[in-house]
């Protein structure tokens, strides 16, 4: 390396250190004051899984805040009850039934949808199921299952939407992981796999358009890690401290997810406290301290069987 280089790549050091230094005041400044929340009366929103629970609750939300929404759910009668309670608010909602782990039928399904409804701006990927019993007693055909919609239905629904998003550079995906995809738990083995892909699909794809030489600043990335939700996926909960850690109702959920998609923030666990708790705590430490205070709080899902 001759001079020039070696004073170019000082440049760049002393560059880069007063970006991360910026970049770090500025995120904390934003977790103490968020941005006002947007406006998504023009949204066109796509939640996947409104037959009941999570995905219901945020499209009662985000129809009342004005945008338009589209359900989709594998369960045609539940989901079209979910579009009936939103067009008895005097909101709008179209209903389409689709199994989202077919790659085929996802991407028939937003033809129809650009044609019908318009272009989808906000997609939330919020399908998912959890068996919950040790890794040795999961079939085959669970786990795959589980890994279809979990995860390859993530990737089917965004290649299936984020085209669009990219012409026009404007577009939000939202993601929901869970606190087991940023920890591991006994009787969750394969599902704890599937909600770190799915943390980890959204960061790589926010990175992807981040280097992309073309201008994607307009498409954001919400991340959702909840706790324990009262859906019926959580059947038999674990909690040593339940003043503390308490399961969360599936409105209140909707809730935050909402508010932190309209603030446009890349992650947020559900309570949120348990963000800061696993971040600044548990991922500090080595793995044997972290186990032990897992046995401390003794918190977690017994097997359903």
């Amino acid at each position: 390396m001759d001079f020039q280089g070696a004073l170019q790549v000082v440049f760049d050091l002393l560059w880069t250190l007063i970006k991360v230094n910026y970049l770090t005041v500025v995120g904390m400044w934003r977790t103490i004051m968020p941005p006002d929340p947007k406006d998504v009366r023009e949204e066109v929103v796509l939640i996947t899984g409104t037959g009941h629970g999570i995905g219901r609750e945020m499209a009662l939300r985000f129809a009342r805040l004005g945008a338009t929404l589209v359900c989709v759910d594998i369960n045609a009668s539940t989901n079209e009850e979910t579009v009936r309670i939103i067009k008895q608010e005097k909101n709008k909602a179209f209903s389409y039934q689709c199994d989202v782990t077919d790659r085929a039928a996802v991407m028939q399904m937003a033809e129809k949808i650009r044609h019908e409804v318009g272009e989808v701006s906000i997609l939330v990927n919020n399908a998912g199921i959890m068996p919950c019993k040790p890794l040795l007693n999961q079939t085959e055909k669970e786990i795959r299952l589980m890994n279809d919609i979990n995860v390859n239905a993530n990737l089917w629904m965004i290649q299936a939407f984020l085209p669009s998003m990219m012409e026009r550079n404007h577009g939000h995906i939202v993601a929901m992981s869970s606190m087991a995809g940023l920890m591991g738990l006994r009787n969750l083995v394969p599902y704890c796999g599937s909600k770190y892909a799915v943390r980890g699909i959204m960061e790589a794809l926010a990175i992807e358009l981040k280097e992309d030489p073309r201008e994607f600043s307009g498409i954001k990335f919400t991340t959702i890690c909840p706790y324990m939700v009262d859906t019926g996926l959580c059947k038999k909960p674990r909690i040593r401290f339940p003043s503390l850690m308490k399961v969360v109702s599936a409105s209140e959920t909707a809730d935050l997810i909402v508010d932190a998609v309209r603030r446009d923030i890349l992650e947020i666990t559900v309570p949120q406290e348990l963000h800061f708790m696993n971040r600044y705590i548990y991922r500090f430490l080595p793995f044997p301290a972290a186990v032990a205070w897992n046995e401390f709080f003794n918190t977690g899902v017994d097997s359903h069987e």
